[in-house]
This record gives structure tokens, sequence and C-alpha cells, in this order.
């Protein structure tokens, strides 16, 4: 793919890594989110919503973690934060990053 790519135009290689990069946003989920996902369930089993997006393009070396949980109420960012990091302490050793992004269910009126 990379030598197909080496005589495109500049424009016409940045259209097609944004379709590519998009069309994997709709592919069935990586084994590595998978995994990440099910440990988070694990950790935290009354989460109302947990997402796991590898944003590394597929080789697991970042991820994106959304997760909703009332085990959160009550604390501040920064401990929600370590929660998630100490639930993944043995895959963080090999990811590169990882942003978390955590919040408490809202309540209906």
């Amino acid at each position: 793919m990379a030598d197909l790519m080496a005589g495109m135009p500049v424009g016409r290689r940045k259209i097609l890594f944004l379709l590519r990069n998009t069309l994997r946003m709709f592919a069935s989920q990586t084994d590595g989110e998978a995994r990440v996902a099910q440990v988070l369930k694990e950790k935290f089993p009354h989460a109302a919503a947990i997402k796991v997006v590898d944003i590394s393009g597929g080789c697991g070396a970042m991820y994106e973690i959304h997760i909703e949980s009332e085990e959160f109420k009550e604390k501040r960012t920064v401990q929600q934060h370590q929660m998630v990091n100490q639930a993944l302490s043995e895959e963080i050793k090999t990811m590169h990053g990882l942003r978390i992004f955590t919040s408490v269910p809202k309540r209906g009126s």
C-alpha cells in the first residue's frame, strides 16, 4: 500500500488516509479494543457505558477510552483517571498513550 501511495500527489494521499480512517470507525472492534473493554467491564461492572477506540490505526499503541460510571461520583477527575489507570495497569505496559474520558451518568428529571 505504501508503494502504491508513493507516486500519488499529497492531496490524494491525504484523502486516502482520511477515507481509510473513516472506514475504520465503522469497522468491527479490534482484538485490542475488545481486550481493553473486557478488562474495564470487569473492573467497572456497574458502568453505564464503556467505549474503547484504538486511535493508533489498529496497532494497539494508543487508545481513547470513555467510561460512564456511578463509581466516579464525588471523585475529582484526576481520581477517576487514576481508577482507570489502575484497572488497566497490565495493559498500559504495552501502550504508548491513553486518552481517558470519565463521567457520572446523568439522572433523568
